[in-house]
């Protein structure tokens, strides 16, 4: 029997999404305003926050099948900032609170420093449109 692989594995799908967030931050930093570009990138980052969060969900409930609540409960404790700050960037998104961006762009902006950006593998395709994906969309659930 040959070896089954999964591939839609959390913590690849986790990853891919740190590197698209850690990359559209790098290319935020550098906005002078508030463009729709700026926005498509911001939305961008709610939704890969999402799916990170969904993985994060996966994965401890996985490990809680397997009996091993505190590494589950742990991870999640690791993990929980990701549906704060999804909420957070989707708030200022939905009020227009562009004057709140930079704010959330420096709190998010520590989780992501480990990863080192030599060259942008994301093309602007990635977050095209996304904005207007994400008003179309009844608001996110809250994490509170």
């Amino acid at each position: 029997m040959s070896r089954v692989i999964n591939v839609n594995n959390p913590t690849q799908v986790r990853n891919q999404n740190m590197r698209t967030i850690a990359e559209i931050l790098r290319n935020l930093s550098h906005k002078q305003s508030v463009d729709s570009e700026a926005k498509d990138m911001a939305a961008t980052i709610v939704f890969a926050l999402r799916t990170i969060r969904e993985g994060v969900d996966q994965t401890a409930r996985a490990w809680e099948k397997r009996d091993y609540w505190m590494k589950a409960e742990r991870f999640m404790r690791e993990w929980e900032w990701t549906a704060e700050m999804s909420a957070n960037f989707e708030d200022v998104l939905r009020h227009e609170a562009w004057d709140l961006l930079p704010g959330l762009i420096a709190d998010i902006f520590p989780h992501f420093a480990d990863i080192q950006i030599k060259s942008m593998t994301r093309p602007p395709s990635t977050w095209q449109g996304a904005y207007q994906k994400l008003m179309a969309q009844p608001p996110g659930p809250s994490p509170w």
